[in-house]
Protein backbone atom coordinates (compact mmCIF):
# COMPACT_ATOMS: atom_id res chain seq x y z
CA UNK A 1 0.00 0.00 0.00
CA UNK A 2 1.00 3.67 -0.40
CA UNK A 3 1.49 6.10 2.71
CA UNK A 4 0.06 9.08 2.47
CA UNK A 5 0.21 12.16 4.49
CA UNK A 6 -2.22 14.99 4.24
CA UNK A 7 -1.23 18.91 5.60
CA UNK A 8 -2.65 21.94 5.21
CA UNK A 9 -6.14 21.97 7.01
CA UNK A 10 -6.88 24.83 9.47
CA UNK A 11 -9.18 27.28 10.31
CA UNK A 12 -10.57 30.01 7.43
CA UNK A 13 -13.17 32.58 7.41
CA UNK A 14 -15.87 32.00 5.01
CA UNK A 15 -14.82 33.51 1.34
CA UNK A 16 -11.72 32.49 2.00
CA UNK A 17 -8.49 30.02 1.05
CA UNK A 18 -6.61 26.69 1.67
CA UNK A 19 -3.90 24.68 0.03
CA UNK A 20 -4.27 20.34 1.21
CA UNK A 21 -1.23 18.92 0.51
CA UNK A 22 -0.92 14.79 -0.09
CA UNK A 23 2.81 13.72 -0.12
CA UNK A 24 2.90 9.83 -1.31
CA UNK A 25 5.65 6.96 -0.81
CA UNK A 26 5.31 5.79 -4.72
CA UNK A 27 5.89 7.64 -7.93
CA UNK A 28 3.05 9.43 -9.14
CA UNK A 29 3.31 7.45 -12.05
CA UNK A 30 2.52 4.19 -10.52
CA UNK A 31 -0.77 4.92 -8.80
CA UNK A 32 -3.86 5.43 -11.27
CA UNK A 33 -5.89 7.19 -9.20
CA UNK A 34 -5.38 9.70 -6.71
CA UNK A 35 -8.58 11.06 -4.75
CA UNK A 36 -9.75 13.72 -2.00
CA UNK A 37 -12.38 12.96 0.18
CA UNK A 38 -13.93 14.69 2.85
CA UNK A 39 -16.42 13.52 5.82
CA UNK A 40 -18.88 15.89 7.94
CA UNK A 41 -19.60 14.92 11.16
CA UNK A 42 -22.82 12.81 11.11
CA UNK A 43 -22.27 12.35 6.97
CA UNK A 44 -21.29 9.89 4.53
CA UNK A 45 -17.62 9.78 3.21
CA UNK A 46 -18.16 12.34 -0.37
CA UNK A 47 -15.66 12.34 -2.65
CA UNK A 48 -14.39 15.78 -3.49
CA UNK A 49 -12.19 15.50 -6.69
CA UNK A 50 -9.96 12.94 -8.44
CA UNK A 51 -6.90 12.72 -10.55
CA UNK A 52 -6.06 9.83 -13.09
CA UNK A 53 -2.30 9.85 -13.70
CA UNK A 54 -3.46 10.65 -17.22
CA UNK A 55 -3.82 13.95 -16.05
CA UNK A 56 -8.62 13.45 -15.95
CA UNK A 57 -10.08 15.40 -13.50
CA UNK A 58 -13.42 14.89 -11.83
CA UNK A 59 -14.93 17.22 -8.92
CA UNK A 60 -17.93 17.13 -6.76
CA UNK A 61 -20.82 19.70 -8.04
CA UNK A 62 -20.25 21.30 -4.88
CA UNK A 63 -17.07 22.47 -5.11
CA UNK A 64 -16.72 22.51 -9.40
CA UNK A 65 -15.51 26.04 -10.04
CA UNK A 66 -13.97 26.48 -6.55
CA UNK A 67 -11.71 23.69 -5.83
CA UNK A 68 -8.90 22.39 -7.81
CA UNK A 69 -6.72 18.91 -7.97
CA UNK A 70 -3.58 19.23 -9.04
CA UNK A 71 -0.42 17.00 -9.29
CA UNK A 72 3.50 17.57 -9.05
CA UNK A 73 4.87 14.12 -9.77
CA UNK A 74 8.64 15.41 -8.93
CA UNK A 75 7.33 16.28 -5.46
CA UNK A 76 5.04 12.76 -5.14
CA UNK A 77 2.64 15.41 -4.21
CA UNK A 78 -1.44 16.04 -4.71
CA UNK A 79 -2.76 19.21 -3.90
CA UNK A 80 -6.32 20.28 -3.69
CA UNK A 81 -6.66 24.21 -3.83
CA UNK A 82 -9.84 25.15 -2.10
CA UNK A 83 -11.29 28.88 -2.65
CA UNK A 84 -14.30 30.90 -1.74
CA UNK A 85 -14.75 28.27 0.85
CA UNK A 86 -18.34 27.95 2.61
CA UNK A 87 -19.32 26.60 6.23
CA UNK A 88 -20.61 23.78 4.60
CA UNK A 89 -16.85 22.87 3.36
CA UNK A 90 -16.02 21.88 6.92
CA UNK A 91 -14.97 18.57 7.41
CA UNK A 92 -11.98 16.13 7.55
CA UNK A 93 -10.70 15.64 4.02
CA UNK A 94 -8.99 12.62 3.07
CA UNK A 95 -6.21 12.22 0.44
CA UNK A 96 -6.79 8.21 -0.99
CA UNK A 97 -5.05 6.43 -4.18
CA UNK A 98 -6.57 3.77 -5.86
CA UNK A 99 -4.93 1.01 -7.94
CA UNK A 100 -7.80 0.44 -10.25
CA UNK A 101 -8.16 1.75 -13.79
CA UNK A 102 -11.42 3.72 -14.53
CA UNK A 103 -13.08 6.18 -16.05
CA UNK A 104 -12.44 9.32 -14.00
CA UNK A 105 -16.21 9.65 -13.37
CA UNK A 106 -16.26 6.06 -12.53
CA UNK A 107 -14.58 5.30 -9.39
CA UNK A 108 -16.17 5.11 -6.20
CA UNK A 109 -15.04 4.72 -2.46
CA UNK A 110 -14.49 0.91 -2.94
CA UNK A 111 -11.71 1.73 -5.59
CA UNK A 112 -8.97 3.80 -3.00
CA UNK A 113 -7.21 1.12 -0.77
CA UNK A 114 -5.01 3.59 0.42
CA UNK A 115 -6.03 6.85 2.83
CA UNK A 116 -3.89 9.61 4.90
CA UNK A 117 -4.39 9.94 8.02
CA UNK A 118 -7.23 12.99 7.34
CA UNK A 119 -6.65 17.00 8.14
CA UNK A 120 -9.72 19.46 9.63
CA UNK A 121 -10.85 21.87 7.54
CA UNK A 122 -12.65 24.36 9.50
CA UNK A 123 -14.93 27.47 7.91
CA UNK A 124 -16.71 30.18 10.00
CA UNK A 125 -19.47 31.86 8.94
Amino acid sequence: QVQLVESGGGLVQAGGSLRLSCAASASMFSIPVMGWYRQAPGKQRELVAAMTSGGSKNYADSVKGRFTISRDNAKRTVYLQMNSLKPEDTAVYYCAAGSTIRRITDYALRDFGSWGQGTQVTVSS
